[in-house]
């Protein structure tokens, strides 16, 4: 694998894992700030935290396969 491959892989990795704390941020904001009031958010906001989630531990899977 090229160093240009494995840095797209390492990009990718970052970006996938950036996404799932920005998910997690809006949980956590919601259930400190607005938990009584957006109660009804949080169902929605768990499912994509968890898609969020898997697409990085996908992204870290092949960035690690490739690393060796």
């Amino acid at each position: 694998m090229s160093d240009e491959e494995l840095k797209k892989l390492q990009k990718e990795a970052r970006k996938a894992k950036r996404i799932a704390t920005e998910c997690a941020s809006q949980v956590h904001d919601v259930v400190e700030d607005s938990l009584w009031t957006e109660y009804e958010s949080l169902p929605a906001l768990a499912q994509k935290t968890v898609d969020a989630c898997l697409a990085w531990k996908e992204a870290q899977a092949k960035l690690e396969a490739a690393e060796g």
